[in-house]
């Protein structure tokens, strides 16, 4: 994956990624099962993605608009523990977690889709935004991801920050060192 410069110097700053779930880390698109049950596919990559980037200190969140069942087992399973669903104020949730966590705006990555994110994409250190992002989102943002929301977009990002950090390396080497312990 090709960085800039600029994309890459911002991105060594970043210590929390936000996130955005629907069409960041789902395609988008709302599946109702029979009773009203809601379906959501996640995509593995970017669950390895966000475990890799917690190993390496980064704090992972989420804040979306909707309110979802799936969502909390998801980043339960992750161990993302700042998830904000039902946020109707994202920019709101987005400062809270700033000040709880001690952060500055340049010390922080969103990735949105929609122009519902546009305001936090404005503020913080590193905007971006998945490939099937809307045309007036990824004409805002400081990278544009070559994978679709859902589809290993948030991997992506995440092997951006840690490359740009020098850290991505030792994720390699972690795996590794696993196969040569193998007999």
């Amino acid at each position: 994956m090709e960085i800039s410069p600029g994309v890459f110097e911002k991105a060594k700053k970043i210590r929390m990624l936000i996130l955005d779930v629907d069409g960041v880390l789902t395609d988008g698109c709302l599946l109702y099962g029979s009773g009203g049950t809601e379906l959501k596919a996640f995509h593995v990559q970017d669950g390895f993605g966000l475990r890799a980037a917690q190993r390496m200190g980064l704090i992972p969140a989420i804040i979306t608009g909707r309110d979802s069942d799936v969502v909390s087992r998801r980043a339960q399973e992750l161990g993302i523990v700042e998830v904000h669903q039902g946020a109707i104020d994202k920019v709101r949730v987005y400062c809270d977690l700033l000040a709880r966590h001690g952060l500055q705006d340049e010390m922080v990555a969103f990735m949105g889709d929609d122009l519902v994110d546009l305001p936090i994409l404005g503020r913080v250190g590193l905007s971006l935004a998945p490939a099937s992002a809307h045309p007036e989102v990824k004409a805002r943002v400081d990278y544009v991801s070559q994978k679709g929301g859902g589809q290993g977009a948030v991997r992506e990002v995440v092997e951006l920050i840690l490359k740009a950090q020098g850290r991505w390396e030792a994720i390699i080497e972690r795996y590794l060192a696993v196969e040569k312990l193998k007999p």
